[in-house]
């Protein structure tokens, strides 16, 4: 059972949401809030396994929530469900330590993995937002420096597409024990804590091809 933590100031999205995962035998709604000082509180408290954000909130932004449920440490894994793609919300919601980004027009069965895949610790992200990350190509000398095998490209590609460990075996006909040695191994070289910082750094750094 994963526990859910709902933030959005708009009861009618709130509702949605929560008559759309109450139909899910495995996801449980322990709360939810419509500002940000509320959901950091409640969330702390809770310790929910993921919580859905908005980014648009009043007073407290999205952004905001998320680096504050980070700074305590919780295990709590971030998903941003927004309107809204910028370029600075994406990367800022990221760097904050969200795991996954995806628009409100995604398919309810895409939350439905996203959050299956947070509590794995695995991102996904929507079409929209890998495009704009790939968009961001700052340093082209690390490519240089990061040397990666043919199958460690191959697993970092369908990490870019959101796929989860078993996905990724499945495609590349190579056991989950065998896809986990390559994201580790993968991890390393390129010098990141986990999979969303490594999908943005081989965007940004287009160290495989799209």
């Amino acid at each position: 059972m994963v526990s859910v933590y709902l933030v959005d100031d708009h009861p009618f999205v709130r509702e949605g949401l929560k008559t759309y995962l109450s139909t899910q035998d495995e996801i449980e709604v322990l709360g939810e809030a419509d500002n940000g000082e509320t959901a950091v509180k409640e969330i702390i408290e809770l310790e929910v396994d993921v919580a859905i954000i908005d980014l648009h909130l009043p007073g407290m932004d999205g952004i905001e929530v998320i680096r504050q449920i980070k700074e305590a440490g919780l295990i709590t894994q971030l998903i941003v469900l927004s309107s809204f793609s910028n370029d600075d919300e994406v990367i800022a919601a990221i760097n904050a330590g969200a795991i996954s980004y995806l628009m409100k027009d995604s398919p309810p069965k895409k939350l439905l993995e996203a959050i299956i895949a947070a509590r794995q610790g695995e991102p996904v992200l929507h079409p929209r937002i890998a495009r704009k990350l790939m968009k961001r190509v700052k340093s082209k000398k690390e490519i240089k420096r990061i040397t990666l095998t043919e199958r460690e490209k191959e697993v970092l590609y369908e990490l870019t597409n959101g796929k989860s460990n078993k996905e990724i075996g499945e495609k590349l006909f190579i056991s989950d024990k065998t896809v986990k040695t390559h994201v580790s191994n993968i991890l390393r070289k390129l010098d990141v804590k986990d999979r969303t910082q490594a999908v943005i750094k081989a965007i940004e750094t287009k160290l495989i091809d799209r």
